[in-house]
C-alpha cells in the first residue's frame, strides 16, 4: 500500500473505534490486503495516536491461544501496541474493580499474564533467557473489541485495527526472584474464569503457544522483522494472550478469576 493509503485507512479505523462504529472488514473490499500492509497501517494508527498525546507503553500479543483459532478463522499470533490511555493497574486486587464498557465496540474479556521487561530482549533468546529479561509478572484482564460486524474478519483486518486491543487492567506485579521456580510455574499454571459466581471456562498455561514465555519468544522473533517503528525495550509491558476463551461482556456482570500455580491474586471486575 502507498503511504497515503495507509494513512487514510488508519484514520478511518481510528475514527470508527473512537465513535463506537463498525466498519466492513478491509479484506472484503481488498482481498489482496495482507499482513505486511496491515502492520504498516498499524504503524500509522500509532502515529495518529501519538500525535494526539497517547504514549505506547508496551505490546499485546493476540491469538496465542490455539484453542480459539478455528473460532475466529485466524491461525497465527498477531501483535500491536498498548498505550498509557488503555493500560492501568487495579488499585486494590482484593476489591471489585468498576469498569465502564461504554468506550468499546463488541467487547469481550480475556484473562492474561503480563510481563514487565527489565531488559531489552533479542531474537536469539530462548524461553529461559527471556525470563532473565523479565523483572516482574502480573495477571490481568484485556478487553478486546472488534469494529468489524459479528467478529468476522481475517488476520490482516485485526492487525490493522489495534490487534483488537481495547484496554488492559492488571493486578500487582510480583518480582521474578527465583527464576527456576518461575520458569516451572509459567509452564503449568491454570486460570479459572467465572461470571456472576458461575465457572465459565478454565485455561492452562500450555494454551498460550505452550506457555507465556513461548508466546513472548514468538513475538520477539516476529517483531525483529517488522518493528512497527519501535522495538521491545526495558520498561515495556507485554501481555501474552488469553489463557481461556474470550467471552462477550455486558454492563451489570461481575467477572472473576482464580489462579492455580502462580503467586498472583485473582481479580474481580464489575462492568458498568
Amino acid at each position: 500500500m502507498a503511504p497515503a493509503d495507509c494513512g487514510s485507512l488508519a484514520a478511518r479505523i481510528l475514527a470508527a473505534a473512537d465513535g463506537g462504529r463498525e466498519m466492513p472488514p478491509i479484506t472484503d473490499g481488498d482481498p489482496s490486503f495482507g499482513l505486511d500492509a496491515a502492520y504498516k497501517v498499524s504503524a500509522e494508527v500509532t502515529a495518529l495516536r501519538r500525535a494526539r498525546g497517547e504514549t505506547p507503553v508496551g505490546w499485546k500479543i493476540g491469538f496465542t491461544n490455539r484453542t480459539i483459532w478455528d473460532e475466529y478463522g485466524v491461525h497465527a499470533p498477531i501483535w500491536g501496541p498498548m498505550y498509557d490511555t488503555t493500560v492501568a493497574a487495579i488499585p486494590d486486587a482484593a476489591k471489585p474493580y468498576a469498569w465502564s464498557l461504554r468506550p468499546f465496540t463488541q467487547p469481550r474479556i480475556e484473562p492474561e499474564i503480563i510481563f514487565h521487561m527489565g531488559a531489552a530482549p533479542s531474537s536469539d533468546m530462548d524461553e529461559r533467557a527471556l525470563l532473565d529479561a523479565i523483572d516482574a509478572v502480573a495477571h490481568g484482564f484485556e478487553i478486546v473489541q472488534s469494529i468489524f460486524p459479528d467478529w468476522i474478519f481475517k488476520a490482516p483486518d485485526t492487525v490493522a485495527a489495534f490487534a483488537l486491543h481495547g484496554a488492559f487492567r492488571h493486578g500487582p506485579f510480583t518480582a521474578v526472584l527465583d527464576r527456576g521456580d518461575w520458569f516451572a510455574r509459567l509452564a503449568q499454571f491454570e486460570i479459572c474464569l467465572s461470571r456472576d459466581g458461575a465457572d465459565i471456562d478454565r485455561g492452562r498455561a500450555e494454551n498460550v503457544l505452550g506457555g507465556p514465555l513461548s508466546a513472548l519468544r514468538h513475538f520477539v522473533r516476529g517483531l525483529e522483522g517488522d518493528p512497527l517503528g519501535r522495538r521491545l525495550k526495558a520498561g515495556d509491558l507485554v501481555t501474552t494472550g488469553t489463557v481461556t476463551r474470550a467471552f462477550p461482556v455486558r454492563a451489570g456482570e461481575r467477572w472473576q478469576t482464580a489462579l492455580t500455580g502462580l503467586p498472583l491474586p485473582g481479580l474481580t471486575v464489575e462492568f458498568e
